[in-house]
């Protein structure tokens, strides 16, 4: 391993990895909300939403995140220009969202009827059981699932490099383009993405940890 290569290139990577945080903090919380309203229509009382989510869903599950980054940043109608980030961002948030709403129908569906029909027994509006119930309930189903969703998305936001977003990967590669060391160039990026992904998987365990101690 050749660290002055490692330290010439240290702030590259550190402007990458800056970048790489924001484009996936930011799709998933996008993507969060996003797949929260389309989980709704997939339960609602009305075909015509059901289908449309239900289309939505198979479309973006079904085809890979470049398709759609390329799609968003060189097919985008009616002649809008979109920046890489956001291009990169957008496609991000509708693909992941599509994940994230199976995620969150599930636990949402998973909360017991007779317990729902009770609240509305005594009174309690929609929202309010909507608060006090289903999400309380559903956030200790959905947790595992939702957190490794996201590791996945701080993964595959490497797929951005490919429309020019100065993410961590392609700081990887410019350093490689310099330098034509593959253990060092690489190896660093290998590194930090893995940082990452395990402060997200630590903070999963300590939600995980919360979770079942409230229970008690």
């Amino acid at each position: 391993m050749n660290w002055d290569i490692v330290s010439s290139y240290w702030r590259l990577y550190l402007d990458g990895a800056w970048t790489t945080l924001q484009i996936s903090v930011l799709a998933m919380i996008c993507a969060t909300i996003l797949g929260y309203f389309v989980a709704l229509l997939r339960l609602s009382s009305l075909s015509v939403l059901r289908g449309v989510a239900f289309t939505y869903v198979w479309v973006l599950r079904g085809t890979p995140l470049m398709l759609t980054l390329f799609w968003l940043y060189y097919a985008t109608p009616f002649n809008l220009t979109l920046t890489a980030f956001t291009a990169g961002l957008a496609a991000m948030t509708i693909n992941s969202a599509s994940f994230k709403s199976e995620i969150i129908r599930a636990g949402l569906q998973s909360v017991d009827k007779g317990q729902l029909e009770a609240a509305e027994a005594v009174g309690m509006t929609p929202l309010q059981k909507m608060i006090r119930i289903t999400i309380p309930q559903a956030v200790r189903l959905v947790t595992p699932p939702y957190i490794n969703n996201c590791v996945i998305m701080l993964k595959e936001s490497a797929q951005v490099s490919i429309i020019t977003v100065p993410d961590l990967m392609l700081a990887a590669q410019r350093a490689y383009n310099s330098t034509y060391s593959v253990a060092e160039t690489l190896g660093v990026a290998g590194a930090v993405y893995l940082t990452m992904t395990s402060a997200i998987m630590l903070l999963q365990t300590l939600i995980e940890k919360k979770l079942r101690m409230n229970r008690k």
